[in-house]
């Protein structure tokens, strides 16, 4: 179930991002010294599969100079880390860390325990369902954005 766990919790936040209005979260106040905006990146990224910063600016609305801070400081922490690019030297697609999934789920704005605790009522194939389900309203919510942005 952790692989589920893991999932909802970056899934969801790319819905509440998309969805709801933010509120403050300051660095100093979690063990894992992550922000808000830092939380709402490392639900961005995935254990699995690199992603161009340049693809993730626009679709967090920051400009490139500022994620690519941002990334400097998750990856100085252990949180993210560069991948070369097998067929373009110059990309350096970033991707999450075993700590940055810890720091994503101890900052997420959903509880491990009670999200387990809901999960434990469905099987492993509605388990797998949600998720799909919460990773297509997810999709939906990116789409969202990048058209509103193309207005």
């Amino acid at each position: 179930m952790e692989d589920e766990l893991l999932a909802i919790q970056q899934l969801y936040p790319q819905v509440y991002h998309a969805c709801h209005a933010r509120h403050a979260r300051s660095r100093a106040t979690n063990r894992f010294r992550v922000s808000e905006r830092d939380q709402a990146l490392l639900a961005h990224l995935s254990l699995r599969h690199a992603q161009k910063p340049s693809d993730l600016a626009p679709h967090l609305g920051v400009g490139l100079p500022t994620l690519s801070e941002a990334l400097k400081r998750l990856e100085r922490a252990g949180y993210v880390e560069r991948v070369r690019s097998g067929s373009d030297r110059r990309a350096l697609p970033v991707q999450l860390t075993a700590a940055g999934a810890e720091a994503l789920r101890g900052t997420s704005v959903l509880d491990d325990v009670r999200l387990a605790r809901a999960l434990e009522h469905l099987t492993p194939r509605e388990r797998r369902a949600a998720v799909e389900g919460l990773g297509l309203l997810a999709r939906g919510c990116r789409e969202m954005q990048r058209v509103e942005r193309a207005r």
